[in-house]
């Protein structure tokens, strides 16, 4: 067996595939809130899940939007997570017709985190990993654990090399 560096097992999302799938999203959450289908309210989580967010408010036509914060990693470390900033818990109250957005479940964790401040919001991703699953309740596609992420934020456009030869 090779040992795999991060971006060798990598699924490279571009801007045109996060919208594409974020509206994919906001479909499959469409007329499923309780008041009679709709949604009250957004949440996103930062910093990921605020582009798929805004794209779903905007297709379902939420006007509330708002964010919680969660620190779970101190530079490369991870560590236990916490909210450095919580939505206005006026509006979202215990999460009933509440929309909370993320760009990808991972382990789990960051959800766990977000649902004891709002255990009856649905929680919907864009992506999702195995482990993370239990904690969401939509999402549009699976990878592998072992997979890397990588997202239109985190990258730039560059040259690169042919995979076999040179030009």
């Amino acid at each position: 067996m090779t040992h795999q560096l991060p971006h060798e097992k990598g699924f490279h999302v571009s801007w045109d595939q996060l919208h594409r799938d974020a509206r994919a999203l906001a479909w499959r959450l469409d007329g499923q809130g309780p008041d009679q289908g709709a949604w009250k309210a957004v949440v996103a989580i930062t910093r990921g899940g605020m582009a798929p967010a805004m794209i779903i408010a905007r297709e379902l036509d939420i006007r509330m939007v708002d964010t919680i914060s969660v620190k779970s990693y101190n530079h490369q470390t991870q560590s236990e997570p916490t909210v450095i900033k919580s939505p206005d818990m006026t509006v979202v109250g215990d999460g009933t017709g509440v929309l909370v957005i993320d760009d990808l479940v991972d382990t789990g964790k960051t959800l766990e985190v977000v649902r004891s401040h709002m255990p009856k919001a649905h929680i919907a991703t864009v992506y999702a990993k195995p482990m993370g699953r239990p904690q969401v309740n939509s999402f549009i596609t699976e990878v592998s654990q072992d997979t890397w992420i990588f997202f239109p934020w985190d990258m730039a456009l560059q040259y690169v090399e042919p995979y076999r030869g040179k030009d």
